[in-house]
């Protein structure tokens, strides 16, 4: 992958399945996000999931996938689903709702 393919600047939107709420999965998602350099908001859905709306490049939103697919260890993640949108040039990972 060339260095200019790797700056490119990807987004994804990502609804997390399980026991996702009152176990500290959003503000773990935050840390994470932070450690990364990921963009975007975490936030709880009224139907008991979590929704992860993650920007950056290539790798780093893969990365976070990667983690929301594993969640803290007080989680237990049944499954992701992975939209993909257009970037909006977010900055900064924020908890919501």
């Amino acid at each position: 992958m060339s260095p200019q393919q790797d700056e490119q600047r990807i987004r994804r939107v990502v609804r997390v399945r399980g026991r996702v709420q009152g176990v500290g999965f959003r503000m773990d998602a935050a840390r994470e996000a932070a450690r990364l350099g990921a963009a975007g908001t975490v936030r709880n859905l009224w139907d008991g999931t979590v929704e992860a709306d993650v920007e950056g490049t290539t790798e780093v939103v893969e990365a976070m996938l990667d983690h929301l697919r594993q969640g803290p260890s007080s989680a237990r993640v049944d499954g992701i689903d992975v939209r993909r949108e257009t970037p909006r040039g977010q900055t900064g990972f924020r908890i919501s709702g």
